[in-house]
């Protein structure tokens, strides 16, 4: 594999971070998971769009520049680099974005990605159900055709940025009859300010409303808002999935940019010895991750899928962000407590990661059975 760059790729790599030292907030933003911080990371949605960095991968009549998929990895590395804001619009742009280029209708693509692109609408995820997390074919929420569309009823749980959000996209029980519990699934694209939704935030354990409860009663959804064929959503879904646990959801800038700032902690704090393996430890498996994807983007670029491979992605990355900001909090000591430093509130956010995008225990039969060959464990 030539791990080695184009003058091109160098190029735009260069401007993408000339632009961000220009422009990325010198104070932190609020909390996303505030409507104070919600609103602030909206406008900076925006003024990335504005120049067509939102979605530097998405073609150009959708807010993106035609990047590609290894410009987009060159992108993350700078931005997470520069200290930018988290991104509010990830659901939209990583999860149902790709979904609709692979699955939606030319003019659900035209309608719904330049808002998305440009932070005007953010997207919440509504898979899980109370009964349905990561057995995600045993969800209950129905959809009933109706005149010109489908009537939503039921419940969703730890819907992740549903709290603030505008729009929410998930599965729905469409055809209560089949023989498997997979089969008769709808996806649906629908609006949380419509009459019959309620949004019911759920505190985080720093008290912030990171997801929400959403209850739906008769919610009118129109056909044009169904992606793909009514009753193919398992399909559909499984592909969501994949991008969600694989390439896309946790960029390794992202690990990168923190195991750096932890090795830099570690040396302000006068390298204690005690803490030396684990932040190599962490810079390590940063690094391994980027040339795990790095390969998997080249992959993904000649043609081929993101397959099972994508729980191995989900499970590293998970535990690398756990232990990664464990390490950090303990060489802050009691200066790390606070729930609103920087550290302690992104360890919040990694504890949930091993739970979300599909439990790491269901990851790990999937690395089993899938990947392995092994037989299929006892459930």
């Amino acid at each position: 594999m030539d791990l080695a760059f184009s003058p091109a790729d160098e190029e735009f790599r260069t401007e993408v971070r000339e632009w961000l030292h220009a422009r990325v907030p010198r104070e932190p933003l609020p909390s996303l998971e505030t409507a104070e911080g919600f609103a602030a990371h909206r406008a900076w949605e925006a003024e990335l769009a504005a120049e067509g960095w939102s979605v530097v991968d998405w073609p150009a009549e959708y807010g993106g520049r035609d990047a590609g998929l290894l410009r987009w990895l060159l992108f993350e590395e700078e931005y997470w680099a520069a200290g930018a804001p988290g991104r509010v619009g990830q659901n939209g742009i990583h999860l149902l974005a790709p979904t609709l280029f692979a699955h939606g209708t030319g003019e659900q693509r035209a309608r719904v990605l330049p808002p998305m692109a440009s932070g005007e609408v953010i997207w919440a995820q509504a898979w899980s159900e109370p009964e349905a997390g990561s057995d995600l074919a045993s969800l209950r929420a129905r959809a009933v055709r109706t005149d010109g569309g489908w009537l939503l009823s039921g419940q969703k749980t730890w819907s992740s940025r549903a709290a603030f959000a505008d729009r929410a996209f998930g599965l729905f029980r469409s055809d209560p009859d089949t023989a498997k519990p997979h089969q008769g699934l709808t996806y649906l694209m629908f609006d949380l300010r419509a009459p019959g939704v309620t949004v019911r935030p759920i505190a985080r354990l720093d008290g912030k409303p990171a997801f929400a409860e959403l209850f739906l009663d008769e919610v009118f959804v129109p056909d044009e808002d169904v992606i793909g064929e009514p009753g193919q959503g398992w399909r559909i879904a499984m592909a969501t999935a994949g991008d969600e646990r694989g390439l896309m959801l946790r960029s390794p800038g992202r690990f990168l940019a923190a195991a750096r700032r932890l090795e830099g902690l570690w040396r302000e704090r006068g390298g204690p010895v005690s803490e030396r393996d684990r932040v190599a430890d962490a810079l390590m498996g940063a690094r391994a991750y980027q040339l795990f994807t790095y390969a998997a983007a080249s992959r993904f670029i000649d043609g081929e899928t993101v397959g099972p491979e994508s729980s191995l992605n989900k499970v590293f990355w998970s535990e690398l962000d756990i232990a990664l900001h464990e390490t950090a909090l303990d060489l802050l000591g009691p200066e790390g407590e606070p729930a609103d430093t920087d550290w302690a509130e992104r360890y919040v956010f990694a504890l949930a990661g091993p739970i979300y995008a599909g439990t790491n225990e269901i990851q790990r039969d999937i690395i089993a059975e899938r990947l392995l060959g092994l037989p299929k464990g006892r459930r």
